[in-house]
């Protein structure tokens, strides 16, 4: 990733596993603190009762872009007891203005429709979707109204969101991108697992065994 840290698939001594069975029955069973890392400091989640995944993510990273079709196709997937949820990584004023933008999409329900379109504006177009100007401009030509999305960049909701996740990626200490949490200890990346298929293999694995630990 073209930070002042790193993108992954980059460094994060995290993550492995995949739930129960063909997947990972040919594979070794996943190692702590080989293939995942567990948090020496468990984070509290924001969706009570569920089992919460997150994402960090850059829009300006080539390993993020390129791990979002795999994502969204795992999204699709989604047991009924877990919950996902983003979080843009802010190393940089350039960062934080892709989280700020990331934000604004939320804050107007217009993430679905547009998350992949900013990928695609940064990678594709040759945008940098820097400045609030150009991310305005990028917004209502995406059919998203100027007047709101030029508000919800500029609203204190937006900024609180920002600074608790400034907090959140101290707090779990990541220094590269794309990165996966899972229920507030454990992480995994693409750059540990080895390939965006076995990271999200691993997620299950991570998942499966907080399921377990709530049933018993």
């Amino acid at each position: 990733m073209n930070s002042p840290r790193r993108t992954f698939i980059g460094t994060l001594a995290v993550g492995a596993g995949a739930v129960a069975a063909p997947a990972f029955a040919q594979r070794r069973a996943p190692d702590a603190g080989i293939d995942y890392k567990v948090l020496d400091t468990p984070q509290t989640v924001e969706t009570a009762g569920k089992i919460e995944v997150m994402e960090f993510f850059w829009y300006g990273c080539p390993h993020c872009n390129a791990f979002e079709p795999p994502l969204s196709a795992w999204l699709k997937r989604l047991p009924p007891d877990v919950a996902f949820r983003r979080l843009p990584a802010q190393f940089n004023a350039v960062w934080a203005q892709h989280a700020k933008l990331y934000y604004a999409l939320e804050a107007l329900g217009a993430v679905e429709s547009a998350h992949r379109k900013s990928f695609d504006a940064i990678h594709v177009g040759g945008m940098q979707l820097s400045q609030e100007p150009e991310m305005i401009d990028w917004a209502a030509r995406n059919g998203i109204d100027r007047d709101k999305f030029a508000e919800a960049l500029r609203s204190d909701g937006v900024a609180a969101k920002m600074v608790a996740a400034r907090q959140a990626l101290i707090a779990y200490k990541i220094d590269g991108v794309p990165a996966m949490a899972v229920n507030g200890r454990f992480l995994t990346a693409p750059s540990i697992a080895g390939s965006h298929e076995r990271c999200l293999q691993v997620v299950d694995f991570l998942v499966e065994q907080e399921r377990r630990g709530k049933r018993a």
